[in-house]
């Protein structure tokens, strides 16, 4: 059986090398490239991200990334965001008071979690919701998380007529004393569209599972 092709997304942002091997173990056949037309036709895309918010975009935008992006969604073509590169799908980002647009897959604002020590940094255990797949067999582990900023307040508008496969299942974690932590949101699972905030290539044996995971659902 072949391996499902997974493109790397180079923008100029993120542990390029690092995503590549840690994907390459989960059973996919990687290329790191800029190319739109690799990156189409690539069973799954993986969008990294380290850095600022601003930075990221201008990038990603260098190489008509955003373009890329939202064709393959509308295909229904899976892409994965991590870090900085799950934070890029949503509407805006704001930091040191520079706002920029983002995205625009989900709504939603980037900004600096409200907590007593910043950034968050080190292992933590996530709040996953029922019917995952990204998680499945891992639901109770923990995961590196290595950042300043989040998604604190996500409402998504959907009604009794919104199709139970549109709606996105959010996973969250917290970050701060007992009592007083900051939510945000950890990852998202949203049809063909999945996002991690922390980083799945340096989350040991949990974060190669989800990038099993994730794998194992291209074909």
């Amino acid at each position: 059986m072949t391996a499902p092709s997974v493109v790397v997304l180079d923008y100029g942002s993120g542990n390029l090398r690092s995503a590549v091997r840690a994907v390459e173990r989960a059973g996919a056949a990687v290329t790191l490239t800029s190319d739109l037309d690799t990156a189409m036709e690539a069973d799954g895309l993986l969008v990294p991200g380290v850095g600022a918010y601003e930075a990221c975009m201008r990038g990603l935008r260098a190489i008509r990334g955003e373009r890329i992006i939202a064709r393959r969604l509308s295909g229904g073509r899976p892409v994965l965001g991590i870090c900085v590169g799950m934070q890029i799908l949503f509407e805006r980002g704001i930091e040191h008071g520079v706002e920029t647009e983002g995205c625009g897959e989900w709504p939603g604002v980037v900004e600096r979690l409200q907590a007593p020590i910043v950034p968050h940094m080190g292992w933590n255990t996530v709040s996953v919701p029922s019917g995952t797949r990204l998680f499945a067999g891992i639901e109770d582990e923990r995961f590196y998380f290595v950042h300043s900023y989040g998604v604190r307040d996500w409402t998504l508008v959907t009604n009794d007529r919104t199709p139970q496969s549109h709606q996105p299942l959010v996973t969250w974690a917290e970050h701060g004393p007992t009592g007083s932590a900051d939510r945000f949101v950890a990852a998202v699972e949203n049809g063909p569209l999945c996002a991690t905030q922390f980083h799945p290539e340096k989350s040991g044996d949990a974060g190669a599972q989800l990038l099993r995971n994730w794998v194992k659902n291209l074909v």
